[in-house]
């Protein structure tokens, strides 16, 4: 076998050129590149000052026994320097598998995914129902598009306290029920009830939001799939399973997770409906963080933090597994 080589260089032809070190790789990226990376920049100086920063000095709080006493603060013309101590995990330890671990952190936990997954469920089979009604051929579809992504476009404030209003033992709800002879539940006291009423809340907020992306999501799905189904004679069932469910599997992945995320992180609905202090087992982990960091004395600004940083972690893990699932069944489906 004969090898040419380069006279010039003493090189074998087809030999691949050294990877350049580091250093070179950033310069002639930075060089090649250069109006994007500027284009970018103010957002990343803005991220590392609003997001970044709080995120770092949050999870150094999580290793002191910083609270309300020992911060550093500003009486009048006195400054009062800060005294909190390093304390390492024993936050962690302390939230985990401390003596009162179960009341504080596990009983939020555990309802906190209970709220999360039946949230997420309702919503997306009500956002689907919808959907797949509005994507019909009927009289006022403009009109019913609008009425019912009135409860997304209202502030979710006002939403909230029209609810609490309607849920008092003398509200709208009850009386409709006292007029039909039903018991009437204590809404806003009842730890189940209470449990209850922020879900059928927080389905009312959210669903409006997966109606309009799965509705999106099919309108995109090519309408010949489904000529031709209807000619290979699948009833509406198979059509539906067949072809409207893969046809949204991207969205319906996406929108899922999305929903999973903010409904685990959905502070305001509780806090709202129910007040920092009136319904304590109702309270996920996110309105228990707040509830030690600023609604009681001394505000523990350690354990708030912990908690905030459990809350990041356990998404995170379940984002990876989420990502690795999708993928699997991906690869499955070709």
């Amino acid at each position: 076998m004969t090898v040419a080589i380069d006279r010039a260089t003493g090189k074998r032809r087809g030999d691949r050129a050294p990877r350049p070190g580091l250093g070179q790789r950033i310069k002639n990226g930075l060089q090649k590149y250069w109006y994007a990376y500027a284009m970018i920049a103010p957002v990343v100086v803005v991220l590392a000052g609003i997001v970044g920063y709080p995120l770092v000095r949050g999870v150094y709080l999580t290793l002191t026994d910083a609270n309300s006493l020992n911060s550093a603060r500003t009486i009048g013309v006195n400054h009062i320097a800060a005294t909190y101590k390093f304390v390492g995990l024993d936050n962690y330890k302390d939230i985990l598998f401390g003596p009162t671990a179960y009341d504080r952190f596990w009983s939020h936990f555990l309802w906190t995914i209970v709220w999360t997954a039946a949230c997420v469920v309702l919503h997306y089979t009500i956002g689907l129902g919808l959907a797949l009604m509005l994507n019909q051929k009927l009289r006022g579809r403009t009109f019913y598009r609008l009425l019912l992504v009135l409860p997304w476009a209202v502030p979710t404030f006002v939403t909230v306290f029209s609810w609490r209003i309607m849920l008092a033992d003398t509200g709208v709800l009850n009386q409709i029920l006292h007029s039909l002879h039903l018991p009437q539940p204590q809404w806003l006291e009842d730890t189940f009830w209470q449990r209850f009423a922020a879900i059928m809340v927080n389905t009312w907020c959210g669903v409006p939001f997966m109606m309009l992306s799965l509705l999106g999501g099919l309108q995109s799905i090519d309408s010949s799939l489904y000529e031709a189904a209807e000619m290979d004679g699948a009833n509406a069932w198979q059509r539906f399973r067949h072809v409207t469910l893969p046809g949204l599997r991207s969205v319906s992945s996406t929108v899922v997770l999305l929903g999973i995320i903010w409904t685990f992180n959905q502070f305001v609905i509780i806090f709202l409906l129910f007040g920092p202090t009136s319904a304590p087992d109702a309270q996920i982990l996110v309105d228990w963080a707040y509830q030690l960091g600023f609604g009681q004395q001394p505000r523990d600004f350690a354990q708030s933090a912990a908690y905030g940083v459990l809350l990041l972690s356990i998404l995170v893990v379940f984002t990876s597994f989420y990502f690795r699932w999708l993928k699997r069944n991906d690869q499955l489906a070709v």
